[in-house]
């Protein structure tokens, strides 16, 4: 096993298999209040799933992480989406991975453009929130209630390293 991960620009068609980029494209889905504002609309599939679950708005405020960054644990919440929207136009850093029998396979990492967030599919498993900057805040949109268990982990025997400039 490598232990090194590359970092690849975050795209749309390469992140869809975890979740969706929440991210202005070049001409918005309607032009609303009198024509002063773009509404760039539905960006994201939310995800609530159980029995009196809750969909929730939160602020996370992360300290700045530092190249290169030890990726040793990654986590899911197999009954709900989570998305991470910065309330700056610093990139972040974001580590996921396909499933493998209930654990997480050899992971990605790709490096947000500034202005861009991510939606996180249920059960998608994902590195803990990087930034690059410090401290960072994050917009949070999760499952905050409902039955059942909704965070899995999952510690590596070998840490990946990622490296940036």
């Amino acid at each position: 096993m490598d232990p090194e991960l590359a970092i690849e620009p975050l795209t749309a068609e390469r992140f869809a298999a975890f979740g969706d980029v929440i991210a202005l494209s070049e001409m918005p889905d309607f032009v609303i209040n009198q024509g002063y504002c773009n509404r760039f609309h539905d960006l994201a599939r939310l995800e609530s799933l159980g029995a009196g679950a809750r969909l929730g708005i939160s602020l996370f405020q992360s300290q700045r992480r530092t190249s290169p960054y030890m990726l040793d644990m990654m986590e899911r919440h197999p009954l709900g989406s989570q998305a991470f929207l910065p309330m700056s136009m610093d990139p972040f850093l974001v580590t996921v991975a396909p499933d493998e029998g209930g654990r997480p396979g050899r992971p990605l990492a790709f490096m947000t453009a500034p202005g861009q967030g991510v939606n996180y599919h249920a059960g998608t498993w994902h590195g803990v929130l990087t930034a690059l900057q410090g401290p960072g805040l994050f917009a949070v949109i999760d499952r905050v209630a409902g039955a059942g268990e909704n965070l899995e982990e999952y510690w590596f025997e070998t840490p990946y390293s990622v490296a940036w400039s």
